[in-house]
């Protein structure tokens, strides 16, 4: 494992960090003159961003130059969103797009369709959302039971998705159907790209306990798709949805908010009936937990920087950065808003210790541990797959479909 830049990494960035302080200072993703996330003049301003960066090789570093990517490397993207993260450019409208979405688009659309969707996704002209988790599914993406049914050269599809993040906003989806309850579970998938401004696509933002509405309901009623629109072949939904879900895995691996360092110096600055907080000893044990798992989690990430670094491709170990992460940012984040007291309650930035950080991490987390796969979907993986033990026994493995038992 290197921990340090290359020559030529090193001179990437800084021709990244020369750029972007010549022209993030205008697009601030949070500013003094109200823009706020899902507001219209936030909604702009990214857009503007991504715009910027696409006509200067940025927007997606690793696509090729013949889609107008900038033809780099994995390393290249990373540093240059080490520094954009420095600089205080942080939209995320576009991250399950261009991160997931337009991918699997590029993948397994044919040309025509590519060359429609991949300009302007990458310029943020258009958003795009994923459509995998159902109501009776949980976890199990394979369990979908929006069903699809072939009419000529269309498809009629009725059913329900939820947790579906930015539909509201998306101008475009990649949806996962089922094609044939006559097959097991994973052989009757099908995934189509559609548009989400259809009269027959319904879509209904959940109301969180952070207050935001990040996550939506999306209902189809005889949602008419051309076979054109059709992702990979018949009964291959799964493999696509298996590029799709790695993409995702991938981007969720980390997390925001606040870390073991602001949490250390929120305890110097609290008294408690026994003096400063960073004083107590059981308190001081957890930091200590906290700070040997985010090292972990550093070195676990320049390992994977240093695979990509060699052109290798990262493997299912990067579910560890993702389950470590998520759950430690909910464990630090209630210690937080406990250790504030009565003023822990306080979810308004402009009253709240630390602009409330500490709150919206808590009421954040629980969503984060469920997106890009559960805890125990992802220890499930790590064991399979990275530790190589047996498998969990799956009764329903060789069972149709329709055969599967409902609970209703």
């Amino acid at each position: 494992m290197d921990f340090n830049d290359s020559p030529e990494e090193a001179a990437y960035r800084e021709k990244a960090r020369a750029w972007l302080e010549e022209n993030a200072a205008a697009h601030k993703s949070t500013s003094a003159n109200g823009r706020r996330p899902n507001s219209p003049e936030h909604m702009a301003a990214a857009k503007a961003w991504q715009t910027k960066k696409a006509e200067n090789g940025y927007a997606c570093i690793t696509w090729p130059k013949e889609w107008g990517g900038g033809g780099g490397t994995p390393l290249q993207s990373v540093i240059f969103s080490q520094e954009e993260a420095k600089v205080g450019v942080n939209y995320g409208y576009f991250t399950i797009g261009l991160g997931m979405c337009v991918p699997t688009v590029m993948a397994f659309a044919d040309a025509e369709t590519k060359t429609r969707f991949v300009g302007p996704a990458m310029k943020g002209e258009e958003i795009w959302c994923q459509l995998f988790s159902e109501p009776a599914g949980g976890s199990d993406v394979a369990a979908s039971r929006t069903r699809a049914i072939k009419d000529g050269d269309e498809w009629v599809i009725n059913g329900q998705k939820v947790w579906t993040t930015g539909a509201q906003y998306s101008d475009y989806g990649i949806l996962l159907v089922r094609t044939d309850p006559d097959v097991p579970k994973h052989k009757g998938l099908t995934m189509f790209w559609i548009d989400m401004h259809d009269p027959a696509v319904e879509v209904r933002p959940i109301h969180q306990a952070s207050g935001g509405s990040e996550f939506n309901e999306v209902y189809f009623t005889d949602l008419r798709v051309k076979d054109s629109q059709r992702l990979g072949g018949v009964g291959d939904g799964w493999k696509v949805a298996l590029v799709t879900l790695m993409n995702e895995r991938l981007a969720v691996g980390g997390s925001s908010g606040p870390d073991y360092k602001t949490i250390m110096e929120l305890a110097r600055t609290t008294d408690t009936v026994n003096g400063a907080a960073i004083r107590d000893g059981a308190f001081r044990e957890k930091l200590a937990d906290w700070y040997v798992a985010a090292e972990g989690l550093k070195f676990t990430r320049f390992r994977t920087m240093t695979a990509l670094s060699r052109g290798q491709t990262p493997g299912p170990e990067s579910s560890i950065g993702k389950i470590i992460a998520a759950n430690q940012m909910q464990e630090m984040s209630n210690a937080g808003v406990e250790m504030e007291d009565q003023y822990g309650i306080l979810t308004d930035p402009s009253e709240a210790p630390l602009q409330a950080a500490f709150q919206q991490s808590l009421l954040w987390a629980p969503g984060l541990r469920i997106a890009g796969g559960t805890d125990e979907i992802l220890k499930n993986i790590i064991a399979e797959r990275v530790l190589g033990l047996p498998g969990d026994v799956r009764v329903d493995k060789d069972v149709a479909f329709k055969d599967m038992p409902t609970g209703r």
